[in-house]
């Protein structure tokens, strides 16, 4: 899979091969810069590579037209986003709700509401504005958010740039106690090699990324 912004310039990823099993949790890593995110989003068929195919659970998606790759996305792959994402003025059940929506997910409130219930956010706080909860609490609605479809794949994009150690660790095990329950794979990717601890498996993008090789 190769992959660059500009036809004129030296591609950003040129990735030969890389995969990920069924329920599978692997930590990827590469300085800031190294295309961690641009390699999400062509995971999640935002971007297409220039060539090769990108194939996940049998679906090559670069294969797919816009509109069948978002609803795709949203029945297989759950995100939490580096700044979470949230809708500031919804609550942490209609943030919910609105990405099952384009997944059509049935009885989405009940499910939100026992996924919240399950993050220890309930009661008032559930249909508190987001803007109004704490990083922790906002922390707990991504996930319940990346999970409400019932995906096959998480991909967790550095949400923890911004925490202090103590909630940064409680944020990844939190993370990974629901992941594991779900039972779907999970793609971690930071630059901190702090947190690779956590995982069985570690990927570092410059050794996969034949791209990177000259950068």
């Amino acid at each position: 899979m190769l992959f660059s912004y500009d036809k004129t310039s030296s591609p950003l990823l040129d990735i030969p091969q890389w995969t990920l099993d069924n329920a599978e949790q692997v930590f990827l890593h590469g300085p800031s810069g190294s295309g961690k995110s641009t390699f999400l989003n062509i995971l999640a068929g935002i971007l297409l590579p220039n060539r090769g195919c990108v194939d996940i659970l049998g679906q090559r998606i670069n294969g797919l037209r816009s509109g069948k790759r978002d609803k795709w996305r949203a029945r297989h792959i759950g995100v939490v986003f580096q700044q979470f994402n949230l809708i500031p003025y919804l609550s942490p059940v209609d943030n919910i709700r609105l990405a099952a929506h384009f997944a059509n997910t049935p009885n989405a409130s009940r499910e939100a509401s026992k996924l919240l219930t399950s993050l220890s956010i309930d009661g008032e706080l559930c249909h508190r504005p987001a803007s109004q909860l704490s990083v922790g609490q906002q922390q707990r609605v991504a996930i319940a958010r990346a999970l409400i479809n019932r995906p096959e794949l998480i991909i967790v994009d550095e949400p923890t740039s911004a925490l202090d150690a103590q909630n940064r660790d409680g944020f990844i095990s939190l993370l990974m106690d629901s992941v594991q329950q779900s039972g779907a794979a999970l793609l971690f990717v930071s630059h901190d090699l702090s947190l690779s601890t956590h995982f069985h498996r570690v990927d570092a993008l410059g050794k996969i990324n034949r791209a990177g090789e000259t950068a």
